[in-house]
């Protein structure tokens, strides 16, 4: 659906007819009533991508129809935080009356916090230089009138910061204030009120859990941080180095000290973990200190693998976050072999598209 034909209005009629066709998936699955956590129905996405339309005089944002591929303009994006829609605005005026920073400007990218701050990447068709880090400096300068902003260039080959590439969110949980460096570039869960939600999820989960976690697919510290009160040790693996060095930061940034990351496949640290295999990255962490109890997955739009399926079914509890239905019960037919479903929650991360977030407990029988 485009930004521009979204009715709040039609919100909640949307997510009934979306958790309807999900729980199609689930099909044959032995499964409790699930929990549905609804989204703000507007302003509730932090990040945001436009292309830049130059036409005559003037340049504006564009997308594109996801359907016919059409470009459409974007004055308002409803779907965007407030603050992206504030930056929206300021950073066009801004480039529309600098020749500099408007010449072959192709893209702007937003990156939000719930925190208020706020990162923008101007990303260009054209080399980028001294010239423009002055003009960018002035920009800044600018937009922090607004909120605390960072601001960074792109073209070829070439990436200029005016101070750092990242900004700084804070979530709640166990009334404990927890801080996450999300650096320009890499994933972080675009519906911050969402992704506050499946932190007190897992936590209220994992408050009468024991032992060890291990978590895969961790990004930056994400899950990790927020549920290391509740086990003795946390092992988390991540495969982005970028991810890895914010979530390292983050671990710092929190005083937190039971929690160790490891930069590792998921198919790597499940062959080190059955097999024995050496993992370079992993090779100062001893695993058979560990005392898993619980493992916590969040994998990408593929699922699980074989083997990392056969690594999960050894767990006495399973923290299962998918962003793909299709996948995720393609898993559970082969996991509740082993384990039974607790808990099933759909999290309206994706409002008016057919995207759920889902997050399932499940209990080795």
């Amino acid at each position: 659906m485009r930004v521009n034909q979204i009715d709040p209005s039609q919100y909640n009629q949307m997510l009934t007819n979306k958790v309807e066709s999900t729980l199609k998936y689930f099909s044959g699955l032995e499964l409790p009533n699930a929990s549905v956590i609804e989204s703000i129905p507007q302003n509730y996405r932090l990040r945001a991508e436009f292309r830049v339309w130059h036409q005559d005089e003037d340049s504006y944002y564009i997308m594109f129809d996801p359907e016919t591929k059409e470009k459409y303009r974007v004055d308002y994006y409803l779907p965007g935080s407030e603050l992206v829609n504030q930056l929206m605005q300021a950073v066009r005026d801004a480039f529309l009356a600098n020749p500099i920073l408007r010449f072959k400007l192709f893209q702007v990218d937003f990156l939000t916090t719930l925190s208020g701050e706020a990162l923008v990447s101007l990303i260009y068709h054209k080399p980028i230089d001294e010239e423009w880090i002055g003009h960018a400096k002035a920009l800044k300068q600018q937009l922090n009138s607004i909120a605390k902003i960072e601001l960074i260039g792109r073209a070829r080959k070439t990436k200029l910061l005016i101070d750092q590439d990242y900004v700084v969110e804070n979530f709640e949980v166990n009334n404990k204030q927890l801080s996450y460096k999300q650096i320009e570039n890499s994933f972080t869960q675009p519906n911050g009120y969402i992704n506050q939600k499946m932190l007190d999820w897992a936590a209220n989960i994992s408050q009468n859990l024991t032992g060890d976690l291990l978590e895969l697919y961790c990004g930056n510290g994400n899950f990790s941080l927020g549920l290391a009160h509740a086990f003795d040790r946390v092992l988390a693996t991540e495969i982005s180095r970028s991810s890895v060095k914010a979530a390292q930061f983050n671990i710092e940034l929190n005083g937190i000290d039971n929690v160790v990351i490891g930069q590792s496949s998921a198919e790597d640290f499940a062959a080190a973990y059955f097999e024995g295999k050496s993992v370079k990255s992993l090779k100062e962490i001893n695993l058979a200190e560990y005392q898993f109890s619980t493992i916590l997955v969040d994998p990408p739009r593929a699922g699980l693998d074989e083997d990392t399926e056969q690594l999960v079914s050894k767990f006495d509890n399973i923290l299962y976050i998918s962003c793909n239905p299709e996948t995720l019960a393609k898993n559970l037919k082969h996991i509740c072999k082993t384990h039974q479903v607790k808990d099933i929650s759909f999290f309206d991360q994706f409002p008016y598209t057919h995207h759920i977030e889902t997050g399932v407990w499940l209990v080795k029988r």
